[in-house]
């Protein structure tokens, strides 16, 4: 167990390596409660949204979920989000839970003068429980009935099940696989976990199996692979101001529409032209795994030259721990060698591609 800014979270309740490749070919239950979730209301919110961030809301019907990035003046992204159209009036969204203050007031701030909007935290009151694994389908069918059974990035209320529980469900998640993140009451949490987690093909995850499910698959970890300057200028083993990235240099192509204006597009489509874009690392051959701050060089000698840095990296379970890396480089492209300083005296040989590594 860690604590996480309030938080006491497991790293693992087994083995991470375990919990990943359950997920992957079974199920895996995930207490994300930490996480934050916002409910916007109001007469044209999905415009308001659409003018503080990257995606255009207006083309996301009731039902439907997206991912979009706030962004500062400079371009910078603040942090990331998921959001759910639970109607033409209202919108929920899930802040990453070290930035729900952050971009409460930043969202704050930018409100229309009239009133009109008004953005409600529920985070405190609200447990989420994410089931994830090609198996969730038919265990969620178990559980609370086949109508709660939600294809990818769709949502809606709970409906009636069994055990009488309410609440919200929709087809997301950070594992790449399918399944669903379930909102309850805090009263009711414990019900559904204690259901979930006594089923034969459900294991629990820890925040390892977390993040190594999260890396196979390319997904931006808040505060790693992106930091906004507001709250800090750099993290240690980076230069300053490294990981201040707009929304273009982490190549996320879903969470992106320029057809419509926004607080920072101007500097966010200036920084397209940057050299330094976030690529996928594979190494080559054995050695300790990535992890972030590692150097990444052009060469295996001497005279070689830094070209950029990790800034997610392990092990992947699905790969027979392999290692696998998230990094800003410079003028790469699919398939270059590169090599990752994994010490002060070792260099390991890696290959530049594009996730999802699975």
């Amino acid at each position: 167990m860690v604590e996480f800014h309030g938080y006491e979270l497991p790293i693992w309740y087994s083995s991470i390596q375990e919990e990943h490749l359950a997920t992957r070919n079974s199920a895996g239950i995930f207490d994300v409660s930490h996480m934050g979730l916002f409910r916007f209301r109001g007469e044209g919110v999905r415009a308001w949204l659409s003018s503080v961030s990257t995606q255009e809301y207006m083309k996301f019907q009731p039902g439907r979920c997206g991912y979009t990035h706030f962004l500062d003046h400079e371009g910078n992204i603040i942090d990331d989000m998921i959001f759910a159209v639970s109607s033409e009036s209202e919108v929920l969204g899930v802040p990453n839970s070290t930035m729900v203050k952050t971009v409460m007031d930043w969202l704050s701030s930018n409100l229309p003068a009239d009133g009109s909007i008004v953005i409600e935290d529920l985070s405190e009151q609200t447990s989420i429980i994410a089931l994830q694994g090609p198996k969730s389908g038919k265990i969620l069918e178990d559980v609370l009935g086949e109508e709660n059974d939600m294809q990818r990035f769709c949502c809606q209320e709970i409906l009636e099940n069994d055990m009488g529980l309410s609440g919200w469900i929709q087809g997301t998640g950070y594992t790449g696989e399918k399944g669903v993140e379930i909102f309850l009451s805090n009263e009711d949490a414990p019900t559904l976990w204690d259901v979930l987690i006594s089923h034969s093909d459900v294991t629990p995850v820890g925040l390892g199996a977390r993040d190594t499910l999260r890396l196979e698959k390319g997904y931006l970890l808040s505060g790693q692979d992106f930091l906004w300057p507001g709250i800090a200028e750099g993290r240690d083993g980076f230069p300053v101001g490294f990981l201040a990235r707009t929304t273009s240099q982490t190549t996320v192509p879903f969470g992106l529409d320029l057809d419509h204006e926004f607080i920072g597009r101007d500097a966010l489509v200036r920084s397209m032209k940057s050299e330094s874009i976030l690529w996928g690392l594979e190494c080559l051959e054995r050695g300790s795994s990535p992890r972030p701050g590692h150097r990444v060089m052009d060469g295996p000698g001497e005279s070689s030259g830094i070209i950029g840095y990790v800034t997610s990296g392990g092990p992947s379970p699905s790969k027979g721990m392999t290692g696998i890396a998230l990094a800003y480089l410079r003028n790469c492209k699919d398939g270059d060698e590169v090599w990752i300083q994994s010490s002060n005296r070792r260099r390991v040989r890696s290959e530049v591609k594009r996730p999802p590594f699975v």
